[in-house]
């Protein structure tokens, strides 16, 4: 049996995919939502409970950490939940499987990461994630982080989905936080899932992070034209937004802070390195326009049932 904390679009696809392969799953959240299969039990459970987790993730083989409190409260709520999983996992020998990032990085030169480079990361957020990954490497639980770049896939949210679409639907320019020039990598949540899983039940992953395969960087300008395409939709004029413009707001706005103190990762090359991945377990990364179709199709099904 598998438990997944969290059912957005990781947490959910980690589900399926393991329900489609006859494996048992326990998705928790706080309001016992999730997809609907028959081999996939959701319950409703507080993920930062660590007796109640404990109990919840009785006879668990992998609790994969899925969830994603929103920017504002990760101070709060990312230590309390990590530990409660953590717990969980050690008191039911589980393997603990985190969906990583790569905040714990920081920025770097020319832009390029691999599992080499240094978690050198000195935003909140970014120190906050080195401190999960750090806790759960001493808990002594068998543990591995697969770390992606911004997602794309149905549910996936970021500037793309937050400001390109909004714009193309309004059909006005888009004013984006970012050099939209400049190579990006985006990953597919499906290849995030995948990943999750594999390295989940391989030992030779346990006690490392691990980068998900992603398709080759592409430019927030190409992503837009290429899914304009795909919609049958005149792409917008996308114009870059100045840096200071995010930093500003976000003296008197919460989440305009939380996102200018990443706003590094758009107005320079931000590029993942998968090779090692991919070399070691044999992953690939799908092709990019799965990931812009599945985003397509959300965006078509979601402006269907406002209609």
């Amino acid at each position: 049996m598998h438990v997944v904390i969290g059912s957005g679009p990781i947490g959910s696809s980690v589900a399926r995919l393991l329900a489609d392969r006859g494996e048992s799953v326990r998705i928790v959240t706080r309001s016992g939502s999730g997809p609907e299969h028959e081999l996939i039990e959701r319950v409703a459970a507080d993920a930062s409970d660590a007796r109640r987790l404990t109990e919840v993730a009785h006879g668990a083989e992998v609790l994969y950490n899925c969830a994603n409190p929103k920017y504002t409260e990760w101070a709060d709520k990312w230590f309390p939940m990590n530990n409660a999983m953590i717990a969980a996992a050690k008191a039911n020998d589980a393997v603990y499987a985190i969906t990583g990032n790569l905040y714990v990085y920081g920025q770097q030169p020319g832009g390029r990461m691999t599992e080499s480079t240094p978690l050198a990361a000195t935003g909140r957020k970014g120190r906050i994630r080195i401190k999960m990954w750090q806790d759960a490497l001493a808990s002594g639980v068998r543990t591995v982080e697969a770390r992606g770049s911004d997602y794309i896939g149905a549910g996936a949210a970021g500037v793309f989905s937050a400001v390109i679409l909004p714009a193309m639907n309004a059909g006005r320019t888009a004013w984006a936080p970012a050099d939209v020039d400049l190579p990006h990598t985006f990953t597919y949540t499906g290849d995030m899932a995948r990943a999750l899983v594999e390295l989940a039940r391989d030992e030779r992953a346990h006690g490392q992070a691990w980068h998900v395969p992603s398709a080759a960087p592409i430019t927030i300008r190409e992503l837009t034209e290429r899914y304009a395409a795909m919609a049958g939709r005149p792409a917008p004029k996308i114009r870059k937004l100045p840096r200071f413009v995010m930093r500003t707001a976000g003296l008197a706005i919460p989440m305009a802070r939380e996102l200018a103190e990443m706003d590094y990762q758009f107005y320079f090359p931000f590029v993942l390195d998968s090779s090692l991945t991919e070399r070691t377990f044999g992953l690939t990364a799908t092709d990019i326009e799965v990931g812009i179709r599945e985003t397509v199709a959300d965006a078509e099904a979601i402006a269907a049932r406002k209609m």
